[in-house]
């Protein structure tokens, strides 16, 4: 239920994070719903935002601007991920999926 509501509040979605205790308890059914979507499931916490009273956290698009500036200055993927992980808070795998995704946004 909670991905049908999330669907109507954000119907371009398409990379959700999850912590790892939920990931090894998400049931087949939604994997496959959510792979029908579209949507890719990246394992990861979104450290620092515990004390948000909202459900789902959006990053800033100043930060995504910077991921990718940095991208394009010719800085390696894992030096990018470094150094926005240190400023945003933002796990290196979703640092990494935002430079992959460049190309689709």
């Amino acid at each position: 239920m909670d991905f049908l509501n999330l669907f109507q509040r954000v119907p371009r979605l398409r990379l959700i994070q999850s912590p790892s205790s939920y990931m090894k308890t998400m049931s087949n059914a939604n994997r496959i719903f959510l792979e029908m979507q579209g949507v890719e499931l990246l394992e990861g916490d979104v450290w620092g935002h515990r004390k948000d009273l909202d459900e789902y956290f959006t990053i800033e698009e100043a930060t995504i601007e910077e991921i990718r500036s940095l991208a394009a200055s010719g800085m390696s993927l894992n030096d990018v991920a470094d150094q926005i992980q240190q400023k945003a808070r933002l796990s290196p795998a979703l640092i990494k999926y935002l430079v992959s995704a460049k190309a689709t946004a």
